[in-house]
């Protein structure tokens, strides 16, 4: 019986304590960004995490959808596990509701959805449906991605640019430099990060 209770004490101590003590002590002191939720500042001011997409927008339609900002680049669809829908896909964003869809591609709703939102971002970004990436129509596997394709960013840099009165090569060129390559050279696919892109565009727009 006391050896158990010593036992028990012990163990609390050494890995309720003492191990999480320390393994938070390293993370801080060796990776404080990713320790503190990889977060993202403007002016001073946290302003979302690199590792989850956000919306944005500039308010609600009559309906009660959200309306896209055009001023800013937008994110890929979310996953649509919510009930907020708009332009065929909901895009939520919701931390409470990560994940898939898990439709098939020939369900009829998604392949319904997936023609509604070519139709908008074509339209919305005057681009022919067969340029549209199949990010800009798709959600990923979390619905929470924060990265979209260069393809995507770059179809909507004219827009954006014409939106906040820049010119379209400053724009383009704020997209290719927050242009991420493969991870080692070869794993994943290029990547821009909609938040730190955004940030930045922010930052341009109000010089610096």
């Amino acid at each position: 019986m006391g050896a158990g209770l010593r036992a028990l004490l012990v163990l609390t101590v050494v890995c309720g304590i003492i191990y999480p003590l320390v393994v938070t002590g390293v993370a801080q002191a060796a990776f404080p960004g990713k320790a503190n939720g990889s977060e993202v500042s403007s002016h001073g001011k946290v302003v979302g995490s690199s590792l989850l997409g956000q919306r944005y927008d500039k308010g609600k339609d009559k309906e009660g959808n959200p309306v896209p900002d055009l001023k800013f680049f937008q994110p890929r669809p979310s996953a649509g596990l919510g009930s907020n829908r708009t332009n065929g896909v909901n895009t939520q964003y919701d931390l409470q509701v990560s994940g898939a869809s898990n439709l098939g591609a020939t369900n009829t709703d998604l392949v319904k959805a997936v023609k509604e939102r070519k139709r908008w971002v074509s339209e919305t970004y005057g681009v022919p449906q067969s340029k549209v990436p199949a990010d800009a129509v798709t959600s990923s596997g979390s619905g929470l991605d924060p990265d979209i394709s260069p393809a995507y960013a770059e179809l909507q840099a004219d827009r954006v640019a014409k939106e906040n009165r820049l010119p379209a090569d400053m724009v383009r060129q704020l997209v290719k430099s927050h242009t991420d390559g493969r991870q080692l050279g070869f794993m994943g696919e290029p990547r821009v990060n909609v938040l730190e892109l955004n940030v930045a565009l922010r930052d341009l727009v109000q010089g610096g």
